[in-house]
């Protein structure tokens, strides 16, 4: 059976470009890896922040739209991004969020104490403490902990995650139902059971979450599958940095399966990462006219 190490990363959107890099580089310091764009809406960047290689499973990207409408955080969507720190990290990010005057709410749930709060754009962000990782001296946040989804229907969703992904049910504690994937990143997901407010596309909510494929021929057995079980995948498409195809499963939420490969440094050596505007290959003829129109950074 196919199976899915975890998250790959997840895709928002937001309105103001600089302020999105602002807060994630300065508040939840995790490095700025990719500035690009939107490779469907080229008027529109495309940031990704991760772990200072970019791994899978420490990526989240943005698209920041300054013109677009507020969104509404509900059903068919993810509702909660969580990051994982080390073990007794929390009282540092609780002291960090404070100096930077953000509210934050505590949480504890199978076993595992969380902080709860916003992005400027009203995203909703959790760290939460997880056993296991790679670096347990260090307080910083090391990737994604996993996603809660808001389902329109449970136990669809429940479904493509078991059935479809892989991953192996472990339990539910009160109105959350508990999915694990293979992998030590971005492998634990929660589904919502209780119902929530319909989920408005806009800044200030997911586009999509992403799930990792190990290589291009897993990535292909993929699209078969979900093409057999009548998932109606997107064709494969070219991302530069990852292969992607894009389907719906049973409850409205957007899922994307992106390949591991080739990764951030396809284009730029690591120490310099996310410095300079990068673009495919079949609009590098337009980079002076998209520089141009882009809003300005700092």
């Amino acid at each position: 059976m196919l199976q899915t190490a975890g998250i790959h990363h997840i895709t928002a959107i937001v309105n103001d470009p600089q302020r999105n890099i602002d807060f994630y580089t300065t508040v939840l310091n995790l490095r700025l890896i990719k500035k690009t764009i939107n490779f469907d809406r080229p008027e529109v960047y495309h940031f990704y922040f991760g772990n200072d290689t970019g791994d899978p499973g420490t990526i989240i990207t943005f698209f920041p739209w300054p013109s677009l409408p507020k969104g509404r955080i509900g059903t068919s969507q993810v509702g909660v991004s969580s990051f994982a720190v080390a073990p007794g990290s929390l009282s540092f990010w609780k002291n960090r969020l404070a100096q930077f005057n953000i509210q934050f709410i505590e949480s504890h749930r199978f076993n595992e104490k969380s902080i709860q709060f916003t992005d400027p754009d009203g995203l909703i962000l959790e760290i939460t403490e997880r056993k296991g990782l790679l670096h347990n001296n260090s307080r910083e946040i090391q990737g994604f902990a996993g996603a809660t989804l808001f389902s329109a229907q449970p136990n669809k969703t429940a479904d493509v995650l078991e059935n479809m992904l892989g991953m192996e049910c472990i339990g539910q504690e009160g109105k959350y139902l508990r999915f694990k994937a293979s992998g030590n990143l971005g492998q634990i997901i929660d589904i919502k059971l209780s119902p929530t407010v319909r989920g408005l596309a806009g800044a200030g909510t997911v586009h999509h979450i992403a799930w990792r494929a190990k290589n291009q021929q897993q990535h292909q057995q993929w699209q078969e599958l979900l093409t057999a079980k009548e998932y109606f995948p997107t064709e494969i498409l070219e991302r530069k940095y990852f292969k992607a195809l894009y389907f719906q499963d049973g409850g409205g939420i957007q899922f994307e399966i992106a390949t591991d490969e080739p990764g951030f440094t396809i284009d730029e050596e690591i120490e310099h990462l996310g410095e300079k505007l990068m673009l495919p290959t079949w609009m590098e003829g337009r980079r002076n006219k998209l520089e141009k129109n882009l809003p300005k950074l700092s």
